[in-house]
């Protein structure tokens, strides 16, 4: 198979300004806010956000939260529900996003419907909100079925190989195996994916009848194409390629080692899932 860099240039997100994210782009702090102070916001975003996912253009499918994660995941973001981070992991369990194509990490119950996991879980958080940690190299907020991952970027991207500035979304393209700028904060890019922005974006990744296969499959589960997305065969004719179930782990799991095969670069954690960081490179 041959590898082919570089598919095409992706439409960015329209920017928007929003509310900073404390644990993902900024420096450690200093003591844990607790969740009472976090959700005691004049301008809650859920409000807005639940709106935007009425007048959605795209289906939007809300799993229920757990209190308890939603408590721990909230005070170790140090966010505030006035932001749409912080929204999302205190009122869902997690969106399942045009016909579950994309899944956006929430704060499910461990043994709930669709077994998707937390953003809690994805992200390695620590047992109890620990001050002195931050995700080191951003924060996993959501993974599309192809195994593509969105990320918003920590503090310094740049010590963690990553693009683009501080709080700024990125996706890792599983048919460049490549990290791509977004070019705007989460809210900007959660609004733009409510607003139908994956069509374009997903322009040639996508099949006649991907609805039933994509709506069909569970959390955890994604889809592996033969040729893969990466290849020469693939970009030329994706119709000629197979597809195949697997864990998620599995998908992110190899797009980490074959990048790091072909172009020599580690692609950094992609996810933890069933408590197992994506494998590493080598």
């Amino acid at each position: 198979m041959s590898p082919t860099r570089g598919r095409v240039t992706r439409p960015t997100v329209p920017p928007r300004t929003r509310v900073g994210i404390a644990a993902a782009a900024g420096p450690t702090i200093e003591r844990v806010r607790l969740f009472e102070n976090l959700t005691a916001t004049q301008r809650p975003a859920w409000p807005e956000l639940e709106r935007l996912v009425g007048e959605a253009s795209v289906t939007v499918e809300i799993l229920a939260p757990d209190a308890a994660i939603s408590r721990r995941t909230l005070e170790q973001l140090q966010v505030t529900t006035g932001s749409y981070l912080g929204a999302v992991v205190v009122h869902t369990g997690g969106l399942l996003i045009d016909h579950g194509w994309l899944r956006v990490y929430g704060s499910p119950s461990p043994n709930g419907p669709g077994h998707l996991p937390g953003l809690a879980a994805m992200n390695d958080f620590p047992p109890a909100p620990d001050a002195a940690w931050s995700p080191p190299y951003g924060l996993v907020v959501a993974h599309d079925v192809l195994g593509g991952t969105y990320v918003l970027n920590g503090h310094d991207p740049d010590a963690a190989g990553r693009p683009g500035n501080p709080g700024e979304m990125i996706y890792l393209a599983p048919d460049t195996l490549q990290w791509e700028r977004l070019e705007a904060g989460h809210a900007a890019w959660l609004s733009w994916v409510l607003d139908g922005g994956l069509s374009d974006f997903t322009s040639g990744l996508r099949w006649n009848g991907w609805e039933s296969e994509t709506r069909s499959l569970s959390g955890d589960r994604g889809l592996n194409f033969f040729p893969p997305l990466w290849s020469k065969q693939a970009h030329e004719d994706l119709s000629a390629t197979s597809r195949a179930i697997v864990p998620m782990a599995e998908l992110v799991g190899v797009a980490r080692s074959t990048a790091a095969q072909i172009d020599g670069v580690d692609l950094g954690p992609l996810g933890t899932f069933d408590g197992h960081p994506s494998d590493s490179a080598g």
